[in-house]
C-alpha cells in the first residue's frame, strides 16, 4: 500500500526470514490482506538475487515477469459435510480445510484424509454414534475476503454464524484438524478452549498404559489454551461450538515448508499421522460416552485470574478487590458444576458398560436442557471475554490495555533516562504502532481504520474483539527526530506519554468494571446450570439406589 501511495506499478515480496527458509527456491504464499487495487506478488530468494544481479551500477533494470496470479472476487465455495447419524441428540463435529497454497499436503489436505479416515474407521467397525457424527470439509480456511485483516478462516465463519447458525448449542465439540503427518517437536499437543482442557487431560491419562510406547512423541501429549486464531478452531469457538485442534505452530516446519511448494508428500510422516488417527478417534469416542457436556468454566476464571496484573490495577484506581472475589466465586461454581458433570458421565458410562441402553438413553435425554444451558454459557464467555491484540493474539479484555500501560512505563523510565532507543523499542510495542515506524501515516490511518471501522461481515470472527487504540504516530515522529540530536530535549515527548498512559488507564478501568459485570452474569448462570445438575444427579442417586435394592 506504501509502494502504491508513492505510484509504484507493483510490490515484489521476497521472504527473507520468518517462512520459507527450507531453500532459496522456497516461494512463500501469503493472504491478500490490503485492497486489491495495490498489486503485489511473491518471488522466490533465488529469482530476486537474478534481478539483483541484473541492476548494475544504476540500480535499475528492465525485465519481462511472467507472475501467475489471478484473483476472483464475488465467487462462491462450498464446505462439503457428511454425517454418521446417532441415536441420542448431540453432534460431534470434525473439520479440516481443504483449500491450499501449492499441494498443502499437510497444510491441509493430509487433515482432510485423517478426518475421513476416521469416519471410515468409524463405518467399518460397526460403532453405532449415541452422538451425530458431522464431518466438514472447509472452504475460505487460507483466504475468503479481501481487505480485511482477518481474511482467514472464512468458510468456517460463514458455517456457523451463517450457513447453520443452529450448530451452536447442538454441536458438543469441534475437534479440527491441520498439519497431521509431521511432529512439530518431542512432545504433541492438543491446543483447546479453557472450558475443554480438564476433560482432554483425563483423555489422555486415561489412555491404555502401552499406547504410547514406540511412538512419535516421546514426551508424551500435553493439553494447551486457550485456541489461537491460525486454525478454524477459533472461528467455531467464538461462534458458540466447544472446539480444539492438533496443535501445529510450534514447530520449525513453520518456518521452513509453510505456505511454499515444499508442503508435499515426500516430508510426510507416517507414524505420526498413523498415532494422531488413533488418539483423535479415540477422543471422539470418549465424546460420545458423555451424557452431559464435560466443560469445566472454571478454567476461564483461572485464565482470567491469572491475566490480571495487580500493579496496573491498583494505579487505574479499578476494583481489584471486586473482580478478584467474582473470578473465584465463578472458580469455585464451575468446579462444583464440573463434579456433578462427570458424575452424571460415570453414571452413563456404567449404564453402558452394562449393555443398559434404554437408562443410558433416558439419562443423555435428561440432560438435554443441562446441555443447552451449557452451550449458551460458554458462547457467552466467548462473547465476554475473548479479545485479540493488533497481532491476533488471543487476550482477555483488559490485557491489551496492561500490556500498553507497561510499555508506557518502560518509554516513560527510559526517557527520564535520556534513553531515547530503549524509548522508541518500548513504543513499537504498543498496540499497531509500529506502523508508524515504517510507514507514512496515511497507510498507518488505512490500516487502522480497516479494523476499528468496518462492518462486522468483512471482520468476520475479528469483529468487535479489540476495543482500544492508542494513537502514537506523532510521538513516533518526535522521537525518531530527536534521536538524531546530540543532547535531545524530550520533556514534551514526556508529556505526551504521561497523558497517554492515563488515557489507557481510564481504559483499563473499565475494562476492569466490564469483567466483573460480565463475570457476574456468568457466575448466575453457572450456579442456575449447577442446580440442574444437582436435581439430574438426585434422579440418579435415586435410581442407582432402586437398582441396588433389585
Amino acid at each position: 500500500y506504501q509502494a502504491w501511495l508513492k505510484g509504484a506499478a507493483a510490490l515484489i515480496a521476497v521472504q527473507e526470514q520468518g517462512y520459507g527458509e527450507i531453500n532459496d527456491e522456497a516461494l512463500n504464499a501469503q493472504d491478500i490482506a490490503g485492497p486489491d487495487y495495490a498489486p503485489a506478488f511473491s518471488m522466490s530468494r533465488a529469482d530476486a538475487l537474478v534481478l539483483k544481479a541484473s541492476m548494475g551500477e544504476d540500480k535499475q533494470v528492465q525485465v519481462r515477469l511472467d507472475a501467475s496470479s489471478t484473483v476472483l472476487k464475488d465467487q462462491e465455495t462450498y464446505n462439503i459435510i457428511g454425517s454418521i447419524p446417532g441415536t441420542e441428540e448431540g453432534m460431534i463435529l470434525l473439520s479440516a480445510h481443504y483449500d491450499s497454497y501449492f499441494s498443502g499436503f499437510q497444510d491441509d489436505n493430509a487433515a482432510v484424509a485423517m478426518m475421513l479416515g476416521i469416519a471410515r474407521a468409524v463405518l467399518r467397525s460397526g460403532y453405532k454414534p449415541r452422538k451425530t457424527l458431522v464431518f466438514c470439509a472447509m472452504a475460505a480456511e487460507e483466504w475468503g475476503v479481501v481487505n480485511s485483516k482477518y481474511d482467514w478462516s472464512a468458510g468456517a465463519y460463514e458455517q456457523v454464524f451463517t450457513a447453520r447458525p443452529d450448530w451452536a448449542g447442538k454441536v458438543i465439540a469441534d475437534l479440527n484438524f491441520e498439519l497431521p503427518a509431521h511432529a512439530h517437536g518431542r512432545k504433541d499437543a492438543v491446543r483447546c478452549v479453557y472450558e475443554y482442557a480438564d476433560f482432554l487431560e483425563e483423555f489422555i491419562t486415561g489412555l491404555p498404559a502401552g499406547f504410547f510406547a514406540d511412538q512419535p512423541y516421546p514426551e508424551g501429549v500435553e493439553v494447551l489454551s486457550p485456541i489461537q486464531t491460525w486454525s478454524d478452531d477459533f472461528s467455531l469457538a467464538v461462534g458458540g461450538i466447544p472446539s480444539m485442534v492438533n496443535d501445529f505452530s510450534a514447530g520449525e516446519f513453520m518456518e521452513t515448508h509453510y505456505h511454499s511448494q515444499y508442503d508435499n508428500e515426500n516430508f510426510y510422516q507416517e507414524p505420526v499421522y498413523h498415532f494422531h488417527h488413533e488418539m483423535y478417534a479415540g477422543l471422539v469416542l470418549a465424546f460420545d460416552r458423555t451424557a452431559a457436556v464435560p466443560m469445566n468454566f472454571a478454567r476461564l476464571f483461572e485464565g482470567a485470574a491469572a491475566s490480571i496484573d495487580g500493579s496496573v490495577c491498583r494505579g487505574a484506581d479499578a476494583d481489584l478487590p471486586g473482580l478478584h472475589l467474582v473470578l473465584k466465586q465463578g472458580i469455585q461454581a464451575g468446579e462444583a458444576l464440573y463434579s456433578k458433570i462427570r458424575e452424571i458421565n460415570r453414571a452413563y458410562g456404567r449404564l453402558l458398560d452394562r449393555g443398559e441402553e434404554e437408562k443410558a438413553f433416558l439419562l443423555a435425554a435428561g440432560c438435554r436442557s443441562l446441555n443447552r444451558e451449557l452451550l449458551r454459557i460458554f458462547k457467552k464467555e466467548q462473547d465476554y471475554f475473548v479479545r485479540l491484540s493488533w497481532h491476533d493474539d488471543v487476550l482477555f479484555p483488559q490485557q491489551a490495555v496492561q500490556e500498553n500501560v507497561r510499555a508506557m512505563d518502560r518509554a516513560i523510565a527510559c526517557l527520564e533516562n535520556r534513553n531515547l532507543p530503549g524509548a522508541l523499542e518500548a513504543v513499537y510495542t504498543i498496540d499497531n504502532n509500529r506502523y508508524a515506524f515504517l510507514f507514512e501515516e496515511e497507510v498507518y490511518t488505512y490500516f487502522t481504520e480497516y479494523v476499528l471501522n468496518q462492518p462486522p461481515g468483512r471482520l468476520k470472527w475479528g469483529a468487535g474483539r479489540i476495543v482500544h487504540h492508542q494513537n502514537l504516530f506523532r510521538l513516533v515522529e518526535r522521537l525518531k527526530a530527536r534521536a538524531g540530536e546530540e543532547n535531545p530535549d524530550t520533556r514534551e515527548e514526556y508529556d505526551i506519554l504521561v497523558r497517554a498512559r492515563e488515557n489507557q488507564l481510564g481504559c483499563y478501568g473499565d475494562d476492569i468494571r466490564y469483567m466483573i459485570t460480565s463475570a457476574g452474569k456468568l457466575l448466575k448462570a453457572i450456579r442456575q446450570a449447577g442446580h440442574r445438575a444437582s436435581e439430574l444427579k438426585q434422579d440418579l442417586y435415586t435410581s442407582e439406589s432402586k437398582i441396588q435394592e433389585e
